[in-house]
Order: C-alpha cells, then sequence, then structure tokens
C-alpha cells in the first residue's frame, strides 16, 4: 500500500499541472499569459498583506517572549493532569489559533523533547491537524480584501478550534491512550 502510495504522490502533480494545461489548450486559453497575470495578482496581494503578517508576527513573538505560556501551563497544570491531558501541549493548544509556523515550532519541540511515539506527540500532531490558524486567517485575508467587520467568523472558527481540541483530546485517548 505504501508504494502505491508513494507513486501516486510522485505523479499526481504533473498530473494535474498537465490537465490543467491541455484544458486551457482545448478551450484555447492563453495559459501563459494567464499564469503570469495570476502571478502579478499574487504579488500584490503578498504586498498587501504583509503588514497584517508582521503585525501577527510580532504580536506571537510578544506573546511567547513575556513568558505567559508559561503562566498558562502552571494555571492548568492540575486540571489537564486530570484528563490525562499532557502539559507540554498547552503552548500548542494556544498558539494553534494564533499561527501556523509558530504551531510547528513546537510541534518539532514536543516531538524532540517527549519523542516520536510519545503520547504527547501523537495528540499534538492530531491537534496540528484538527484545528485552524483562525486568527492568522481573519488577519491577514480579511485585511487583504478590506473587510472590517468580521461578524460571527471569529467566535465561529474559535469555536471550531476548541472543538477541534477537545476531538483530538478523545480520539487520542482512544488510539493511543
Amino acid at each position: 500500500m505504501r508504494e502505491i502510495l508513494n507513486l501516486i504522490s510522485l505523479f499526481i502533480i504533473p498530473f494535474i499541472v498537465s490537465v490543467i494545461l491541455i484544458h486551457g489548450i482545448i478551450k484555447k486559453v492563453p495559459c501563459y499569459n494567464v499564469f503570469v497575470e495570476g502571478a502579478k495578482e499574487g504579488l500584490f496581494v503578498a504586498i498587501k498583506i504583509l503588514p497584517y503578517l508582521v503585525a501577527i508576527m510580532i504580536s506571537i513573538a510578544m506573546f511567547r517572549a513575556s513568558g505567559s505560556i508559561e503562566l498558562i501551563q502552571n494555571l492548568f497544570k492540575a486540571p489537564l493532569e486530570y484528563f490525562k491531558i499532557p502539559v507540554e501541549t498547552i503552548p500548542l493548544m494556544i498558539t494553534r489559533s494564533l499561527s501556523g509556523s509558530a504551531t510547528l515550532g513546537i510541534l518539532s519541540d514536543i516531538v524532540n523533547q517527549t519523542g516520536v511515539e510519545s503520547y504527547a506527540s501523537k495528540l499534538s500532531a492530531i491537534i496540528v491537524g484538527s484545528s485552524e490558524t483562525t486568527l492568522y486567517v481573519l488577519a491577514v485575508y480579511f485585511g487583504a480584501v478590506g473587510i472590517k467587520n468580521i461578524r460571527y467568523a471569529l467566535i465561529v472558527g474559535l469555536s471550531a478550534d476548541l472543538f477541534g481540541i477537545i476531538f483530538a483530546v478523545f480520539i487520542a485517548s482512544y488510539f493511543f491512550g
């Protein structure tokens, strides 16, 4: 099965690109010109969202440097131990809604500290896969298109992250606990 998946992964991207190009040729679309126009738009979007990216990165760096994560870890240590949730996963749970790169750094630290086969590593990997960088998405994408009133997007996004973390704990404890 693994060999089949490896074979598929080798050819899937070239296959998709080929299908898109063939479809464009059949529809008589100037593929190269459309690609260049899309790249230009992407560059303008990147320039437009840069201030939002800088603000998010600075906020995360300040949050980590302030010691707030350690304070929260100490505050929630007893309740998490009661539910058999490793305390190492708290920074991951906190930063997941803020930044994907910060979360991946924390996940890497957890794996390096506890080992690949540890319950904390497996739970952390499931949390990363079952939640989203909600605040990052709201700041960058809503800022890029000029949406000022986020309405219910924040509540729904953070609720989905919370439920994703809760279900990740249940799934990890069921399969690995």
